[in-house]
């Protein structure tokens, strides 16, 4: 029921940025020279997603209560928004009559060349996944756009008997390939747009931007492998 202060929030969709967002005009904001004419605009100044993450702990903290977390970061678009999550998970921890004990580790997973997403997911690097049985996961990824990527990965976790798995996701692209997946926690929900900044990358470059922005076709062009 609407309005019903019992039912469990909803994470999932988080900050929702409209299909006709127009952006803020890139003179207003400081960024890397090197980028300047490979950029249209910015979509989510960093300023506001360092304040979305912090609530995003406050509601992961809420969500999960206060039991020992492996935290799982996917690389490399996600290490910035694993560890800006973490450093405000830690703080609540520390401020709390209760401490909470954290752990990271890493994986790589491969699904885009150039600006497309590939249809077979590659897993690179990554520890033996057997350690995570029994554990309170939180996987923590950069962008949600099909949602495949993410499943394969839940699939292989799955098998070896987490305690509990909640994903968390800085970005959520509505796509029409979407197969419908939506992570625990979600800080925005954007439109179908190919973005760069905050550690996510177009074939490497572009991690260096503090800023989320849409990528021109100059740019694309320009760092096209």
């Amino acid at each position: 029921m609407a309005g019903n202060r019992e039912e469990a929030p909803d994470y999932g969709r988080g900050v929702v940025i409209m299909d006709d967002w127009p952006g803020y005009d890139l003179s207003l904001f400081t960024y890397p020279q090197h980028y300047y004419g490979d950029l249209e605009y910015v979509l989510i100044p960093h300023g506001i997603i360092v304040d979305r993450i912090e609530r995003l702990a406050k509601d992961i903290m809420k969500d999960i209560g206060y039991c020992n977390i492996m935290v799982l970061c996917v690389l490399k678009g996600g290490y910035k928004f694993c560890a800006d999550l973490v450093e405000h998970l830690k703080n609540i921890s520390r401020n709390s009559d209760r401490c909470v004990s954290m752990k990271v580790d890493f994986i790589r997973l491969k699904s885009y060349r150039n600006d497309q997403s590939m249809d077979e997911m590659q897993i690179i690097g990554g520890d033996d996944l057997s350690t995570l049985a029994g554990k309170n996961v939180l996987i923590v990824e950069d962008v949600v756009g099909t949602g495949r990527t993410m499943k394969a990965l839940l699939s292989s976790i799955e098998k070896y008997k987490p305690n509990k798995i909640k994903v968390a996701s800085l970005l959520v692209k509505r796509t029409p390939r979407s197969d419908g997946f939506r992570p625990d926690y979600a800080g925005f929900e954007i439109p179908n747009l190919f973005v760069v900044g905050y550690a996510l990358d177009y074939n490497e470059y572009f991690r260096d931007l503090n800023h989320i922005c849409v990528i021109n076709e100059h740019g694309k062009e320009k760092y096209r492998v």
